[in-house]
């Protein structure tokens, strides 16, 4: 009968007359009632209710749920079918299907509803395929070593509390949190003047102003000269104007766009705002943006020189963007093993008396 451990409240026709039969035989060759349905794991009251519905040859079992007067009516069920015929391919859920028969004046039930009448006549709904995502672009050839200030990535968050949008820049290669603007607006305005700050922060602006010279050229991505530094970024509206492409260009700032609908091409940016909104889940319900600018410059100062990072060798962004990192490394490696040997002339020198 193909069963195993207690004996389920539904079964076929056929196992309850075969479980019959085994208790009647059972109790033949002298088991009690009781003791072999205890053997079987069969209740002895449904064993009971199966061998008087045996009688009458009623072993089977009626469907589930009965007959309720609250289930739709027939031209319910016609109405939910040929709605489905006429919107399926603009709704594409038994919810919005639901909804849609609704606002057509043609019948009034829940989604669940919906579903079971659809599922009943074994209709689905078409799902269309997504576009397959392209080819990660490679970094450009000229990015051959791993020293700060050679990637930077940035984006923006959002504060709906305070009604403003922060843009932040991060060093892929340290992670340090570079520079930031919080805004009301988010356009290609905020993007320039938070590239003025971290290039002048950094010390860059003079290296573009030799490079630019009287001519003002700025960085062309087919000619022959390298930029300062690439910039990573998705395809926002304000990373991909024409203003904020001229400013780069003018900046010899090569520009690299992650693929649509992707956002683990951008993931330190995206680790970042994830670690923000995370370890300070005050800075969410912030109104000002006053306040929130103040905290902001709090939490970035934190997140550069107090916060250890796993990805860069646990230090500090602001050790690695400094190059403090091979020195931290050495140090803590040669810390450990004069450790190790002090703990050892520690317990070869103090071993516990046996007597």
């Amino acid at each position: 009968m193909g069963l195993s451990g207690p004996i389920p409240a539904r079964v076929d026709a056929a196992t309850k007359q075969g479980l019959l039969g085994l208790v009647a035989r059972a109790n033949v060759d002298g088991w009690s009632i009781t003791a072999a349905c205890s053997y079987l794991e069969l209740p002895k009251r449904r064993f009971e209710r199966w061998r008087n519905r045996a009688g009458s040859g009623d072993l089977v079992d009626l469907a589930p749920g009965g007959n309720p007067v609250h289930q739709i009516t027939p031209s319910e069920e016609t109405e939910i079918l040929s709605v489905f015929e006429a919107w399926a391919e603009v709704d594409r859920s038994h919810r919005k299907l639901a909804h849609r028969g609704s606002w057509l004046d043609l019948f009034w039930c829940s989604p669940a509803t919906v579903r079971r009448v659809l599922d009943r006549h074994d209709l689905r709904f078409r799902t269309l395929k997504r576009s397959a995502k392209g080819e990660k672009r490679p970094w450009p050839d000229w990015i051959d070593d791993q020293s700060p200030n050679r990637i930077w990535i940035y984006d923006t968050t959002h504060w709906t509390k305070a009604g403003a949008a922060t843009t932040v820049i991060e060093d892929v290669v340290t992670r340090k949190w570079v520079a930031d603007i919080t805004s009301v607006d988010e356009t290609s305005i905020e993007v320039q003047a938070v590239f003025t700050r971290a290039l002048r922060d950094e010390g860059l602006a003079p290296i573009i102003e030799d490079l630019n010279g009287d001519s003002d050229v700025g960085y062309d991505p087919d000619g022959d000269e390298l930029p300062v530094l690439l910039v990573m970024s998705d395809n926002g509206p304000q990373m991909t104007s024409g203003s904020t492409r001229e400013f780069m260009a003018l900046n010899w700032l090569a520009t690299h766009y992650g693929r649509p609908g992707t956002p683990t091409d951008q993931a330190w940016i995206e680790s970042l705002f994830g670690r923000l909104k995370t370890e300070w889940p005050h800075l969410e319900l912030i109104e000002d943006i006053k306040v929130l600018r103040a905290e902001l410059g709090l939490r970035r100062e934190h997140y550069n020189t107090v916060r250890l990072h796993a990805g860069i060798g646990y230090i500090t962004p602001e050790q690695a963007h400094t190059g403090q990192g091979p020195r931290l490394w050495a140090s803590r490696k040669t810390g450990l093993a004069r450790a190790r040997q002090q703990r050892l002339n520690y317990n070869r020198n103090n071993q516990p008396n046996k007597n």
